[in-house]
């Protein structure tokens, strides 16, 4: 009789929870906004008229998820990102003498060590390589996990002997988040373990840090990216000669030029561009970055008739021609980018 009084209990649970999974419309959790308690408690649903590709749950909004891309912008512009593969071709490492591990054979004297060498970029000449002037800039700040770490490097000091050693390097060498490395004498001894974002502020008013508010601009306290509001997150990237041009973000793609013929919406890359002011003149080569590498290239005469697909299960990548070549971005180039000069790892980093 218990076990019958139990799964008449049980059956009765389970109805209530179906019951309310349908009769509710499907909104984040509660889990999200801080409720503890309800059926909700275990349900994630994406909103119906919600872009599935782009939902994050709400609990990520407003944290470091939002941060995901370390982008860097100028005076609130987008300007590309700081990762290996999207750096400009002209910004070149400055290798620092470092000790790494060595076999140390028994009975020998080997030391266990040898000295080897480890890439590092300066911010200044980061800030060349994308046709800035650092004799203009007002401040550079580089984000940490919290605005608190942030990094404040003013124009003068970035002129100063101190930003020689104002570099940046990767967690996997070519590959992962950027990590600042901060001399003592600038950023007021602040050294946050990655880099959320890089704001270079020329022209615009730079906000100011203070301590226990956080970036004030205008009596306002920044939550995202002064000037310009959310961080941006996805998409896909296109450079023409270290600058960046155009941003491919699915839900943006104009409908009045998409080819349908196939089934799937297709896009002219050549015609797209043109839309955004992109012009292929001048262009011999373009490089498919896809997994933090350059992968494929196309010359001028493939660019022209090539067309990309961006599907609903695309998440931060377009599709190019019949091959349906993933990339996260696209590297167009005027001169030709000889093989030793292709970004990758020297044989002693792998």
């Amino acid at each position: 009789m218990g076990k019958r009084v139990l799964d008449v209990a049980c059956v009765g649970l389970l109805a209530l929870l179906l019951a309310a999974c349908a009769s509710k419309k499907a909104t984040p959790s509660p889990v999200a906004t801080g409720s503890d308690g309800g059926i909700d408690a275990f349900i994630i649903t994406v909103p119906e008229d919600e872009d599935k590709d782009k939902y994050v749950p709400a609990e990520f909004k407003a944290g470091a998820d939002r941060w995901r891309d370390t982008g860097i912008y100028v005076d609130g512009k987008f300007s590309g990102l700081l990762a290996f593969a999207e750096l400009p071709v002209a910004l070149k490492p400055t290798w620092i003498q470092v000790k790494v591990s060595a076999p140390k054979r028994y009975g020998t004297s080997d030391t266990g060590w040898k000295w080897g060498k480890e890439r590092r970029y300066r911010f200044r000449d980061l800030v060349a390589s994308m046709g800035l002037d650092p004799a203009k800039i007002k401040e550079i700040h580089v984000y940490g996990p919290r605005f608190s770490e942030s990094v404040i490097v003013t124009g003068a000091q970035l002129a100063s002997p101190a930003a020689d050693e104002f570099y940046f390097r990767f967690g996997g060498i070519v590959s992962s988040k950027a990590i600042p490395v901060v001399p003592a004498a600038l950023g007021d001894q602040r050294t946050p373990d990655k880099i959320s974002g890089v704001m270079i502020y020329v022209d615009k008013a730079p906000p100011k840090l203070e301590r226990n508010v956080g970036l004030v601009l205008d009596g306002e306290v920044q939550e995202g990216v002064p000037y310009f509001g959310t961080p941006l997150r996805g998409g896909v990237r296109v450079y023409k000669d270290d600058r960046l041009v155009a941003y491919i973000k699915r839900q943006d793609l104009p409908a009045d030029l998409a080819n349908t013929t196939s089934g799937e919406p297709r896009w002219p890359l050549a015609g797209y561009l043109s839309s955004r002011g992109v012009s292929l003149d001048g262009v011999v080569e373009a490089w498919v970055v896809r997994d933090e590498k350059w992968q494929e290239r196309f010359d001028r005469t493939q660019l022209e008739g090539l067309w990309f697909a961006a599907g609903n299960q695309a998440k931060g990548h377009i599709e190019l021609g019949d091959q349906k070549v993933k990339a996260n971005a696209l590297i167009l180039r005027s001169t030709p980018v000889a093989p030793a000069d292709v970004p990758g790892p020297e044989p002693e980093e792998l």
